[in-house]
């Protein structure tokens, strides 16, 4: 004779056995944060890609061929442009066809949300050189922050919309921008956890008018610990997060 379940039995077994699929993805999601990992590379001026351990490439601020640095050879899902001067918004000199995301607001694409939050590109309320839009997005359980051509340090409204960040990629010559002084005051009040310099005088555009790298890094704190890897590229685990000592990662761009 045939056996069958009572229909409250299977209802309970399929509750059950939902919840072990709920709570194991919810696991998995958990693990794949805790295990996440973003490369930075900084390709020069405020161009930088973050690939994140699944593949996927945000390209930021990219300039034009001819500008001094070598074109940018990643090719990214994603190009966000801070604002509209030629050595942040040479999209034409990326590879591929990325979506290209620009201005305040939010944003989806490649299954990522990027909020931008207006800014200026100097004290004078934008007068001098226009608008500047900080990008701030999550990829693999890291919180990062490219803040273009900030021209200023930040109002309790920006950090407020754009909250504690634990990679904050920030210019640091000054003349076009806030100097090392004011990126160190814009650290804090992000709570970053790590620090990576741009924006800076190199060999690369010697006659550029801003301070060079040398100049800047005595602002640094001296509790804050700097590393200087011999390398174009640097990975960050999520797993790896400093705690109360702010890491500075200078990065090479050749």
């Amino acid at each position: 004779m045939p056996q069958y379940w009572p229909l409250a039995g299977l209802i309970a077994v399929s509750c059950c056995l939902l919840g072990i699929t709920a709570t194991g993805a919810q696991e998995e999601d958990a693990m794949s944060e805790a295990t996440g990992a973003v490369t930075f590379r900084w390709w020069g001026q405020a161009c930088f890609s973050l690939t994140d351990n699944q593949g996927l490439t945000v390209l930021v601020d990219p300039f034009p061929k001819d500008f001094g640095y070598a074109s940018p050879t990643a090719e990214p899902k994603v190009v966000l442009v801070t604002h509209e001067h030629h050595d942040h918004n040479a999209v034409d000199n990326v590879r591929g066809t990325p979506t290209v995301l620009r201005g305040p607001g939010e944003h989806e694409a490649a299954g990522l949300t990027f909020r931008g939050v207006a800014a200026k590109h100097d004290e004078q309320g934008g007068s001098q050189r226009g608008d500047d839009t900080i990008f701030v997005w999550e990829m693999a359980g890291i919180k990062v922050a490219h803040v273009g051509d900030l021209g200023h340090v930040l109002s309790e409204q920006q950090v407020a919309a754009i909250g504690p960040v634990d990679a904050l990629m920030v210019p640091v010559g000054g003349y076009y921008t806030i100097d090392a002084a004011e990126a160190v005051q814009v650290a804090r009040q992000l709570q970053a956890r790590v620090v990576l310099p741009m924006h800076y005088k190199t060999a690369a555009i010697p006659r550029f008018p801003v301070a060079a790298l040398e100049d800047c890094l005595p602002a640094f704190p001296s509790e804050w610990r700097l590393e200087r890897p011999e390398t174009v590229e640097w990975t960050l685990k999520a797993d790896e997060l400093p705690g109360e000592q702010v890491r500075v990662v200078v990065l090479r761009y050749e």
